[in-house]
């Protein structure tokens, strides 16, 4: 302490001297650390817009590979086996990024927030589609300012507005209509009279039909179990138990069965049929048997047909052969299917009233190279990768320009298809399968690529059938389509309750598909359908049916309300 006070100047001008420069130091050092905290602030900021500049890239990147993916299938049809397995993942892919880039945008704006001297990054979006003008506009004015914020004169004129739109959602709302119906006595004979009662699809039934409809679509369309609805419901205050949702699901089926008829007969009256199955487990005794949903898609729009398009569902509890014998019984046009042994007897001269005429997938038969070919799924297998196979890549290859030339004919009428497969298929499929016979005279039995060789050689003539027929397609991709609603709600819903449920599911399956191959909302066609069909006349069902259904402008002003 002695020292220390020793140390100070003994006159005032000298103490102020060493305030004013240890003054000086504490303020150079305090603004030093400030310009590093600035400069540092800077990097952050700099560094975040970059990282939000990058995010955004690669989201609009995604987007537009899903774009040109989206746009190359709409022209061209499904390019390869895993075309629709690859569009879910960029949709995947896309989500992510889309959210990384919000994310490291909003990052970038408030690091740019702490300096002044870096400008935040402003992320590019695709300009914002209209709302739709059906949608009901709410308008809410904010209250303009009494007097001028500058100088505060009272003296104001109205410019104009500008009006900003914000899409917002109400909450499911439930009502009770109460239908009244007046009694009226005849003061006359005293004969009472009242109109009756609205129309109910069950007996006593309490349920509308856009309740009706939402609970079919939600179970059929959108694989949602009916006691996940009813938990679903009940959260909202409403009280309908699993039983009472089985019991409209049941009355619908069976109000609806006349439209599937109808459906039915439309679809075996095709020159074509596309046909597949896909297993469902079906619930019995305890346990579950592998069961099966049978389709036949009638769609003539790749060769220019006017016929609307639909699909048909079967099911059943096992695989065996009779079962596409019953559906097909009376049915004498093209069968565009798999190899399914099941379907040989159709193809029968014998058969009465007449042979099935067979036209094979070569999409199935391009799959089995492919898997032998695919050089992408090699290197993610790593050292467990079998040798990719020269064989099965340059048949892929040969496929391919069948593929090719096909996509450019697709839609035209079927005399102008096969005008064009004689001279331009034709050479192609001559020279593949003088190349596969070639192949496989120089191959062992336990060659890899011997069984796809073999699976078309056995069977070439079913699968050159497009050669002498305009109207067979290449492949069989619209039966598996129709069955990829049932693969992915099995997921959801696991299994069939019993074989009548399986067979109900098939029936709704039916309707709500065929609408949408129509590009009918099944939704709101189902709420009218079963709003009106008491009433409609029965020699015009035809009317209901999804290709020739308008909706009612009633039901429109329902749904917006």
């Amino acid at each position: 302490m002695k020292d220390a006070a020793e140390s100070l100047p003994s006159d005032l001008a000298a103490a102020h001297a060493v305030i004013l420069a240890e003054r000086h130091a504490r303020l150079t050092a305090e603004a030093n650390a400030t310009v590093a905290e600035a400069n540092a602030a800077v990097a952050k900021a700099e560094a975040a817009n970059v990282q939000a500049d990058l995010s955004s890239s690669e989201a609009l990147i995604a987007h537009l590979k899903l774009a040109i993916e989206k746009l190359r299938r709409e022209l061209y049809g499904t390019r390869s086996e895993r075309t629709a397995r690859l569009l879910d993942q960029m949709e995947l892919q896309l989500e992510d990024m889309e959210a990384a880039a919000t994310e490291d945008e909003l990052a970038a704006e408030i690091a740019a927030g702490r300096t002044q001297t870096v400008k935040s990054f402003e992320r590019k979006r695709p300009a914002r589609k209209p709302f739709p003008d059906h949608l009901p506009r709410e308008r809410v004015v904010i209250a303009a300012p009494e007097s001028c914020p500058c100088c505060g004169s009272a003296k104001l004129s109205r410019l104009g507005e500008d009006i900003t739109e914000t899409l917002e959602v109400i909450p499911r709302q439930w009502k009770v209509i109460q239908t009244v119906r007046e009694k009226f006595s005849c003061r006359s004979c005293e004969t009472i009279t009242q109109p009756p009662a609205p129309f109910h699809v069950t007996p006593r039934g309490f349920a509308g039909p856009n309740l009706l409809a939402m609970i079919l679509f939600e179970k059929f369309g959108q694989h949602q179990p009916l006691n996940r609805q009813s938990e679903r419901y009940a959260r909202e205050g409403i009280d309908l138990s699993v039983s009472t949702l089985a019991d409209q699901v049941g009355a619908c089926a069976m109000v609806l069965r006349p439209l599937h008829a109808l459906i039915e007969a439309h679809v075996l009256a095709a020159e074509r049929l596309h046909g597949d199955d896909t297993t469902v487990p079906i619930l019995a005794k305890g346990k579950t048997v592998k069961g099966h949903i049978w389709t036949y898609v009638r769609d003539d729009r790749p060769f220019g047909g006017h016929a609307p398009p639909a699909a048909l569902y079967y099911a059943s509890r096992d695989r065996r052969h009779e079962h596409p014998a019953r559906h097909l019984q009376g049915y004498t046009g093209i069968l565009q299917a798999d190899a399914y042994g099941g379907y040989n007897a159709l193809y029968a001269p014998s058969r009465k009233p007449g042979a099935i005429t067979p036209a094979l997938c070569w999409a199935h038969a391009r799959r089995q190279f492919f898997e032998l070919a695919d050089i992408a799924a090699n290197a993610r297998r790593g050292k467990n990768a079998a040798a990719i196979s020269p064989v099965a890549l340059e048949a892929v290859r040969r496929i391919d320009m069948l593929f090719d030339i096909e996509r450019a004919i697709n839609g035209l009428a079927a005399d102008e298809r096969l005008r064009i497969r004689k001279q331009q298929s034709a050479p192609l499929l001559a020279e593949l399968e003088t190349w596969l016979r070639e192949q496989r005279s120089r191959m062992s039995r336990s060659a890899s690529v011997a069984g796809p060789i073999d699976y078309m050689l056995k069977r070439w003539d079913w699968f050159a059938r497009f050669i002498a027929d305009g109207r067979v397609c290449l492949t069989n991709n619209a039966a598996e389509r129709a069955l990829r609603g049932f693969a992915l709600g099995r997921k959801s819903w696991l299994f069939a309750g019993s074989d009548r449920g399986a067979e109900r599911a098939a029936v709704m399956a039916t309707l709500i598909v065929t609408a949408k191959l129509n590009d009918v909302d099944p939704q709101a066609w189902l709420a009218d359908v079963l709003a009106h069909i008491a009433t409609h006349p029965a020699h015009r069902l035809d009317e209901l049916l999804p290709w020739n259904w308008t909706p009612r402008a009633s039901a429109i002003a329902v749904q917006a309300a």
